[in-house]
């Protein structure tokens, strides 16, 4: 796979990356694509979110699931799909969120490169899937990974606000010392969920904590 990752993260994830179950999983995907079988997002931007977000700029933690499984949609940053393609309804719910909270209108795009360049770390725990089949790679061992890298995050940083939306990104909750870094909680902001999602107010909360620690602000405009 033709990896791109920031140094920073290189350097804090050597360990995991010289495992053999990490190896176990690059083979894995690997294998996938010498079968013929389509896998998202390109290799190129499988390590994206690591790539666009540096280990010492992670302000706040934005946790997806696996990425999007349609063609053009996966670019390695959880939620976010590339220019040119239609919103996910995921996306749309966001945005309507956003502007409910912060006032701000919601763009003609879906891609939150912007974000992750301010210091969102926008994570998916299992990093690649097969096309059109959602959670098709959840047991070869991404989990693992970035389980480690929630917890390195936890471990080496103090004050990052996690957001986590939904049961599965909750359960990760267990592994972020809250007694140094801020959680906030809601549902999934999938259609099936969005009307307990909206109103969490997650986007002018994340940033009064952040201009608390006398940090910058997200701008989340796009």
């Amino acid at each position: 796979m033709d990896v791109k990752i920031e140094p920073s993260w290189k350097e804090c994830l050597q360990g995991e990356f010289d495992k053999p179950y990490f190896a176990d999983v690059v083979n894995f995907v690997k294998q996938e694509i010498a079968e013929g079988k389509t896998v998202y997002p390109p290799g190129k931007f499988i390590f994206n979110a690591f790539d666009k977000t540096s280990f010492d700029n992670i302000k706040v933690v934005i946790l997806g699931q696996d990425p999007y499984h349609g063609k053009g949609q996966a670019h390695g940053l959880c939620f976010s799909v590339q220019h040119g393609i239609k919103l996910p309804p995921s996306l749309v719910n966001i945005f309507k969120e956003i502007k409910n909270d912060l006032g701000i209108d919601s763009p003609n795009h879906g891609c939150l490169e912007k974000w992750a360049e301010q210091g969102v770390f926008l994570l998916n725990a299992i990093l690649t899937v097969r096309a059109s089949e959602a959670a098709s790679h959840s047991k070869i061992g991404w989990e693992t990974f970035t389980d480690a890298v929630i917890r390195k995050i936890s471990d080496d940083k103090k004050g990052v606000v996690f957001m986590l939306w939904g049961n599965f990104a909750r359960a990760k909750k267990a592994l972020i010392d809250t007694t140094k870094h801020y959680v906030l909680e809601s549902a999934h902001p999938s259609p099936f969920s969005a009307d307990r999602f909206y109103g969490c107010r997650h986007f002018s909360k994340a940033n009064e904590l952040l201009v608390r620690q006398g940090l910058e602000p997200i701008d989340w405009s796009l």
